[in-house]
C-alpha cells in the first residue's frame, strides 16, 4: 500500500510497524463522511443539472485547482485556489448534491504523486462543496432579487471557507506539519480578502445564469482563473525572493565564519590580533555608513576589517611576539603582511575585492605608503577607511612596548596626518562618529566589539562589488 501523504510503497507490516496511524484514520474518516453524504443525497433524490453542466463546472474548478497558490504555515504549506468560486456558484445555483459531485470530479483532474494526497483531498473537496450547498439552500432563490442571491452567496462562501479550513487543519494536524494557529495566521488575510472580493462575483454569476445562460457563466469564470495564475506567479516570485534572502544570509554567516577561522589562526600567535581585528571591522563599517556608502560596501568594509591583518600568519616566527620596537629590517619584513594577506585571500572564491582592499590598507594618500605607493583616489576607498580605523585602534590599544593612548590624543594624531597619511573625508566622518560616541566605543571596549559578537548584515543583496 501507499503510505498516506508521502506516496512511499510499503507493506502492511511496515506501515503498522511505524505506529503512526493518524493519517490513515483521518483519510478513512473523510471517505466515510463523503460516502455517507453521497448516500444521503441519493436517498433524498436530490436533483442535478444536465451532465454536461456538471462536467463543465468540474473542469473549470479542476483548472483552478491546478493554479493553487502555496502559502507557508510554519512547518508546511497550504494550497489556496479560486476553485471555491465555481464551487460556491454550483452550490448556490444547483444545490448541495451538484456541488458535492463537482468538488469530487474537480479533484480527479489533479491526479499526481503522491497519490494518497489526491485520495485525501477528493472527499475533502466533495464535503466542502456539500456544506456550501446546504448553506445556500437555507434561502430559497426562486424569483429572488439580487439582494437575496447575494445573501445566499455569502452563506455558501462562509460555509465553503470554514469547512475547507476545518478539513485542511485536520489534514495538517494528521500530518503533523503545522498547528491550527499557524494555519489561521497564514490564511486569515486570504479569508478577509476572499469574501468581499468573490461573494459579489458569485452573486453576479448566479444572476447571469438565471437571466441569460450557463455559457455566460463559464465565459466569466475563465478570467478569474487567469487572475489566479497571476497571483500564483507573484507568490512563487515572493517565495523565491525569500529563499534567496535566506540563502544569502547563510552565505554571509559562512563568510564571517571563514573570516573568524582565519583570524583565530592568527590569534594563536598574537592574542592582540582578534580584538584589534574586531574593533577595526566595527569602526570601518560605521565609517562607511557615515560616509553614505551602500550597504554592500558597509558589509565589505566590515569583512575586510576582520581579515585585514591575516597576512601576519606568514611572518617569520618570533616577529609578532617580539617585546619592544622593531628594527628597520624587521619593520620591512612586517610590511610584507599586506601582500601576504592578499595572496591568501585571493585564493578564496568571492574574496577578490577583499583581497585587494587588504593589500592596500597601508597605502598613504601622499604616495609614501606600502606596498605600491599609490596616491589619493588610486587607493581603494575602503582601504582608506580601514587605514584610519586600523591606526586609531592601534593607538588606543595597549601594546607590549607602550600603553594605550587616550582617545583625544589619538584623534589629534589622525587630524595631524590628514592629507598626508589619511583621507580627509574618512577622518572627518570618523571624528563625527567619535564626537558623539561614549568612552567604551572610543576605546573599543563595547560589547559588540567582541570578536565572537560580529554578526552578518540582514540584507537580500550580499554580492561584493569592486571598490577599487
Amino acid at each position: 500500500m501507499l503510505y498516506p501523504f508521502w506516496g512511499v510503497c510499503k507493506s502492511i507490516r511496515e506501515v503498522l510497524a511505524t505506529g503512526d496511524r493518524l493519517p490513515q484514520i483521518w483519510a478513512a474518516m473523510l471517505w466515510i463522511g463523503a460516502s455517507s453524504a453521497a448516500f444521503g443525497f441519493i436517498s433524498s433524490k436530490a436533483t442535478l443539472p444536465a451532465w454536461w453542466v456538471v462536467v463543465a463546472l468540474a473542469v473549470v474548478a479542476g483548472a483552478a485547482e491546478r493554479q493553487s497558490v502555496l502559502f507557508r504555515t510554519g512547518g508546511g504549506t497550504v494550497a489556496v485556489s479560486v476553485s471555491f468560486l465555481p464551487f460556491v456558484f454550483t452550490a448556490v445555483a444547483f444545490g448541495p448534491f451538484a456541488a458535492f459531485i463537482v468538488g469530487a470530479l474537480a479533484n480527479l483532474t489533479d491526479l499526481r504523486r503522491p497519490y494518497l494526497r489526491w485520495a485525501v483531498y477528493t472527499p475533502a473537496r466533495a464535503l466542502t462543496g456539500a456544506a456550501a450547498g446546504l448553506a445556500a439552500a437555507a434561502i430559497a432563490l426562486d424569483g429572488a432579487d439580487f439582494g437575496w442571491i447575494l445573501l445566499s452567496s455569502l452563506l455558501a462562501a462562509l460555509a465553503n471557507l470554514f469547512t475547507d479550513a476545518a478539513l485542511n487543519i485536520g489534514t495538517a494536524l494528521a500530518r503533523r506539519t503545522t498547528t491550527a494557529r499557524e494555519y489561521l495566521r497564514a490564511m486569515g488575510p486570504f479569508f478577509v480578502v476572499a469574501l468581499p472580493l468573490y461573494v459579489p462575483i458569485v452573486g453576479l454569476l448566479v444572476t447571469a445564469y438565471e437571466r441569460y445562460s450557463f455559457v455566460v457563466v463559464v465565459t466569466c469564470l475563465v478570467p478569474a482563473i487567469a487572475l489566479q495564475r497571476v497571483i500564483r506567479l507573484y507568490q512563487e516570485e515572493r517565495d523565491a525572493a525569500r529563499e534567496l534572502s535566506d540563502a544569502n544570509r547563510r552565505l554571509e554567516r559562512a563568510n564571517l565564519s571563514f573570516a573568524a577561522a582565519l583570524v583565530t589562526t592568527l590569534d594563536a600567535r598574537d592574542r592582540y590580533t582578534a580584538g584589534h581585528s574586531a574593533a577595526v571591522a566595527v569602526y570601518s563599517r560605521d565609517i562607511a555608513e557615515r560616509m553614505g556608502l551602500s550597504l554592500t560596501d558597509q558589509r565589505c568594509a566590515h569583512l575586510a576589517g576582520l581579515v585585514h591583518d591575516i597576512g601576519k600568519v606568514g611572518l617569520p616566527a618570533g616577529l609578532l611576539e617580539k617585546q619592544g620596537p622593531l628594527t628597520l629590517d624587521e619593520r620591512r619584513t612586517m610590511q610584507g603582511h599586506s601582500v601576504i594577506g592578499e595572496r591568501i585571500l585571493a585564493k578564496v572564491d568571492d574574496y577578490h575585492t577583499i583581497a585587494t582592499i587588504v593589500r592596500y590598507h597601508h597605502e598613504r594618500v601622499d604616495g609614501n605608503g606600502y606596498p605600491n605607493g599609490l596616491l589619493d583616489d588610486a587607493i581603494p576607498q575602503i582601504s582608506r577607511i580601514i587605514a584610519v580605523a586600523d591606526a586609531y585602534n592601534a593607538m588606543t590599544s595597549d601594546r607590549p612596548y607602550r600603553e594605550a593612548m587616550p582617545s583625544p590624543v589619538a584623534r589629534l594624531r589622525l587630524a595631524q596626518a590628514v592629507g598626508s597619511q589619511f583621507d580627509t573625508s574618512v577622518v572627518a566622518a570618523f571624528e563625527a562618529i567619535l564626537a558623539t560616541a561614549d568612552e567604551s566605543y572610543r576605546m573599543g571596549r563595547r560589547a559588540d566589539f567582541s570578536f565572537s559578537r560580529q554578526q552578518p548584515f540582514d540584507s537580500r543583496d550580499t554580492r561584493y562589488v569592486e571598490v577599487a
